[in-house]
């Protein structure tokens, strides 16, 4: 066996240089990408740990508590807040983290449909997802307009100062 059969060998089955050289960076890729989640691991235990160090400080929490407290009102948080005001919040927010799914969704059937070259299959898969976002983009516009409604009209609600069941 020559010297250029034995360069391209590896466990006992023949393989091209591109196999070889694919495979080696598979190797290295994954050394790579360890290397690199160990150090972010590292950075961020030390970081708790600088942060843990200071809170042990005597008066690090009356100090971090004034701190929040002068945030939230320069934010234009209230500091006394309702219920159904939080409750309002909380279904704004997943509403809104519905609505990005919905773009991320219709980029991606965007991309499919680009990318499909003439396979029907394929542009069959993007239509449907993209007919499956908009029915979600109505349902989440109506959802929000529900919340947007009840929460205003309801006299416990954030639209209103009057607290239920007042005689």
């Amino acid at each position: 066996m020559g010297c250029r059969a034995k360069l391209f060998r590896d466990s006992g089955t023949k393989l091209s240089a591109v196999a070889l050289i694919n495979k080696r960076m598979k190797k290295y890729k994954i050394v790579k990408n360890l290397s690199l989640a160990f150090l972010l691991v590292i950075l961020f235990f030390l970081a708790a740990e600088s942060q843990a160090a200071d809170l042990l400080k005597p008066d690090a929490v009356a100090e971090t508590r004034e701190q929040g407290i002068e945030f939230a009102g320069t934010a234009g948080f209230a500091l006394t807040t309702e219920v159904g005001d939080v409750v309002a919040s909380v279904i704004k927010a997943f509403i809104a983290l519905l609505g990005i799914i919905f773009v991320v969704l219709i980029v991606l059937a965007g991309n499919k449909w680009m990318n499909a070259g003439g396979d029907e299959e394929k542009v069959r898969e993007a239509k449907d997802t993209i007919r499956h976002a908009i029915i979600g983009l109505i349902i989440i516009i109506a959802a929000y307009a529900i919340t947007e409604f009840v929460f205003k009209n309801l006299p416990w609600g954030s639209g209103s100062n009057e607290t239920p069941y007042t005689n």
